[in-house]
């Protein structure tokens, strides 16, 4: 089991690479002339550093080959064989068991097409093909070949404004193999996603304390250990039965891929969509209402009528019928969960995979007492009875769903600049809420179906006091100079200088910072200090817990103010329209044409450009002439970022003394 799931995390990957704007390979066409109907249609491709693309040739039983056909409805030419490759190489793959045949940073694929009519003068030809590094991106593209000329590089043009408009973008950078820093980026990326698997596991731990799903468990396992005379069998479809629930939740998430696949930049722009945002609260606050027990959100009766149906043709079909019918009728209280767990991923950079990882984890939580209770039918006694203590689990999850909802409205207001939900006003409804189930958890509140309650448990005094003790560690952070910096919550609420306070700076921990390239690098030179380009956005949790618990200590703070010129660009600032006259159209390296209308879009494609990254946070130390000075930085602890801000202030002063 454990090797399926990290199998299947690695295939679902598709969105993990979304991060760079830009897909990490870039295709040309050309075109050779070989008699009056035949032609060779020439691809050269390059990939970024550590991305590999997939040969036609690849196995079967491992990542997906390339193919390059006509598309649908294209007539007048035909392929002759198979396309020849040159630059391929053999790697071993440690997920497929398989050696696999791929290319790396370059390709050169050539495809032989002949003419059925010799008065057509251009064809098209579908490329489709895997790239991976630690994840994967498939390419589709439709690419035009003129055959007129010989030969001739096909691609998008933009007007002359345009083009000089991204030539002023583009960064002379010195020193820029310091820039390579992947293996960092893996570890987070592969830590991001363990992450939000063991978010996952712990939201299906919550969904079988709910009476939708505990009371099943008893019930499924006795069903599945005596309908079987041979105890074996009964203990296999048990544990085939958990599978299929972990196989149901994952499906649940393909679609998110395809989307992914379609246009890759579409999930990573979710989190600072401010209507998505807006939508993402609203579902919140329907399903925490929901857990309060006001109405029950459920799927259609037929369906789950029609599944159980399904379920009695028996065998292994049977039995994923009835996992699917679990999934369905416990849905008023996985549905909930899943929301935010839906809405929790596809707002972070990992996106649809990140997605995968938590359903995933889901699945597993609500599968293993299946698998386990099979085992050993004698823990069952062990088991708890239903009862009100189901009912308190559902509030409480509505409490806490509220409570995250909250963080999308803030999301929305940050990204759009309303200046409602300011970080003081923010902590002051988690004060409220977090309150009021203080008091549901002390009986001086009641919900529609609560059982009357004659004494408080133990464990809901002690979980009641836990939540007051909470309701304490925020409360100063309504104050204008707290007495600590909730540095639990980093992320979670707005940044502290978004505040009803009046502040030193719009910059994180009231630091001087520019928030245009151009003006802190005038700066800079002007004082001959060095930059620290900080790549951020407004919906960047990260970006938070950097500035917050990272920046904020004294060492690292005193180097920020004293020593560096600090160029903040928030890439997801889309509500802030760049004047007319700096709105140009951006080619991408894919060919594909991007609107640049935003101080969002300049930056997030300025960081593109000249660094091949478009995560955050992202932390480039440069010199005034723009020298790279160290390698580049991304999420980190405390002191491996003082130790790379000291070591790139030393390479600067070594540099300036030489001069």
């Amino acid at each position: 089991m454990k090797k399926f799931i990290t199998l299947f995390i690695f295939l679902s990957a598709f969105a993990l690479k979304a991060q760079t704007e830009n897909e990490p390979i870039k295709i040309e066409t050309s075109v050779k002339k070989i008699s009056e109907t035949e032609y060779d249609i020439i691809f050269d491709a390059k990939l970024y550093k550590g991305w590999y693309l997939y040969s036609q040739y690849n196995p079967d039983d491992a990542s997906l080959p390339l193919e390059i056909t006509i598309p649908e409805g294209e007539t007048g030419y035909q392929l002759i064989g198979k396309a020849k490759e040159e630059d391929t190489f053999k790697k071993y793959s440690d997920v497929w068991l398989v050696e696999e045949v791929v290319f790396k940073e370059k390709a050169k694929i050539t495809q032989r097409i002949q003419l059925t009519n010799k008065k057509i003068t251009q064809v098209k030809l579908n490329f489709f093909g895997q790239v991976c590094e630690t994840a994967c991106i498939n390419i589709d593209e439709n690419f035009t070949v003129s055959l007129t000329n010989n030969p001739i590089k096909i691609s998008n043009t933009v007007d002359e404004r345009s083009a000089a408009l991204t030539k002023q973008l583009k960064l002379d950078l010195k020193n820029t193999a310091l820039l390579i820093n992947s293996s960092d980026t893996n570890s987070e990326s592969s830590n991001g996603l363990f992450s939000i698997f063991f978010l996952g596991f712990a939201g299906g731990l919550l969904a079988l304390l709910t009476p939708c799903v505990f009371p099943m468990i008893p019930l499924t396992v006795s069903f599945f250990t005596k309908q079987s005379q041979n105890k074996k069998k009964g203990v296999f479809n048990a544990i085939l039965y958990g599978f299929f629930i972990i196989l149901i939740y994952i499906l649940l998430s393909l679609p998110f891929h395809f989307l992914d696949n379609l246009d890759p930049e579409i999930l990573n722009t979710i989190s600072t969509n401010v209507w998505l945002n807006i939508f993402f609260f609203a579902v919140l606050v329907f399903f925490a209402f929901s857990f309060f027990g006001f109405y029950e959100i459920t799927l259609p009766s037929s369906w789950g009528n029609k599944m159980d149906s399904a379920s009695s043709v028996g065998g292994i079909i049977g039995i994923f019928f009835m996992a699917l019918t679990l999934a369905i009728v416990s849905f008023s209280c996985t549905g909930p969960i899943l929301g935010s767990l839906l809405a929790g991923s596809l707002t972070s950079d990992g996106g649809a995979t990140q997605l995968t990882a938590g359903m995933t984890g889901f699945g597993l939580a609500l599968a293993l007492p299946f698998a386990l209770f099979a085992l050993f039918p004698n823990w069952l006694n062990s088991l708890p009875k239903s009862g009100g203590w189901l009912n308190t689990t559902k509030v409480v999850l509505g409490f806490l769903e509220l409570a995250l909802a909250f963080k999308f409205l803030s999301n929305a207001d940050l990204v759009a600049h309303w200046d409602i939900l300011k970080r003081e006003v923010f902590i002051a409804i988690w004060i409220v809420i977090f309150i009021g189930l203080a008091l549901y958890l002390f009986a001086k509140i009641k919900f529609p179906h609560d059982s009357p309650i004659k004494k408080l448990s133990f464990s809901r005094i002690s979980f009641g006091v836990l939540v007051i003790s909470f309701i304490i560690y925020i409360s100063p952070g309504v104050l204008k100079n707290p007495t600590w910096n909730l540095s639990l919550l980093s992320g979670f609420p707005p940044p502290q200088f978004y505040s009803i306070y009046e502040q030193e700076s719009d910059c994180p921990l009231g630091l001087d910072c520019y928030k245009d390239f151009d003006e802190g690098l005038a700066k800079a030179t002007k004082v001959n200090k060095p930059i620290l380009l900080d790549f951020t956005g407004w919906a960047c949790v990260n970006c938070r817990k950097m500035e917050e618990n990272v920046w904020s200590e004294p060492d690292i703070y005193q180097t920020l103010k004293d020593d560096y010129i600090l160029i903040s660009l928030y890439v997801d600032d889309n509500e802030k329209a760049l004047p007319e006259v700096q709105q140009f159209d951006f080619l991408k390296a894919n060919g594909k044409i991007k609107k640049i209308e935003t101080v969002g879009d300049k930056w997030s494609t300025f960081q593109v450009i000249n660094f091949k990254n478009a995560s955050q946070p992202y932390y480039v130390l440069l010199s005034p002439d723009l020298e790279i000075l160290n390698t580049s930085q991304q999420y980190t602890d405390r002191d491996t970022y003082y130790s790379w801000l000291k070591e790139g202030l030393e390479n600067f002063k070594e540099k300036v003394s030489k001069n």
